[in-house]
């Protein structure tokens, strides 16, 4: 079974390059309140803003600066287009960037949230046009731009057609009245049916 959940490393991990500052500077919500709204305390998370605006000084984060940083962690592979997924993912307001209130409730779902948070999240990763739907066409541009990200070094021998049978395995488990859409419901059954996929989701549990 195949589905991945995104990785953090390349935003949690110091980065050497000096990275491209937006003129629009922003500070977060009080800490308080954030503390109130995730599963972080107040320290870890005067961790995690030192370590954003070391990043992004001025605050936010754009989708360009984005894909730099995750370029880095994937030199055999283009990581351009799963970045860009994730980056939208990230963007609950949708206005093209991502602040410290983005970042830090994302990373609070995906390192210590729930199973059924870490996978409602996910499905939403997965749900490109946000319909509330996820259909073969949007698991094959998000398994695409998996096998792209990875490149040749860690799937050499893989065939062309490779991410597509993975699609097709993905929705012969997951459409369940098949119908030709997996619903958040279907997601989160044939998921947490499959150890594979919860095993992947512990190990966000021991990141932080």
């Amino acid at each position: 079974m195949f589905v991945s959940l995104p990785s953090l490393e390349p935003l949690t991990d110091k980065i050497e390059d000096e990275l491209e500052m937006t003129t629009v500077c922003h500070r977060p919500e009080g800490l308080e309140q954030l503390e109130a709204q995730t599963n972080f305390t107040k320290r870890e998370l005067q961790v995690l803003y030192r370590g954003f605006k070391n990043e992004c000084p001025s605050g936010v984060v754009n989708e360009e600066t984005f894909k730099q940083i995750y370029a880095q962690f994937f030199p055999h592979g283009d990581a351009s287009m799963y970045a860009h997924y994730l980056f939208n993912a990230f963007d609950t307001a949708q206005n093209g960037s991502v602040k410290f209130e983005d970042f830090v409730m994302a990373l609070s779902i995906l390192l210590r949230g729930t199973v059924h948070e870490k996978l409602r999240w996910t499905f939403n990763l997965y749900d490109i046009n946000k319909d509330g739907y996820i259909n073969k066409e949007e698991m094959m541009d998000i398994v695409k731009a998996i096998y792209d990200m990875m490149g040749k070094y860690t799937y050499p021998v893989l065939k062309e057609d490779a991410p597509r049978q993975h699609v097709e395995m993905f929705f012969q488990k997951m459409d369940k009245n098949k119908d030709g859409v997996v619903t958040l419901d279907e997601f989160i059954e044939s998921c947490q049916e499959d150890d594979n996929i919860m095993r992947s989701l512990q190990l966000f549990e021991n990141v932080m």
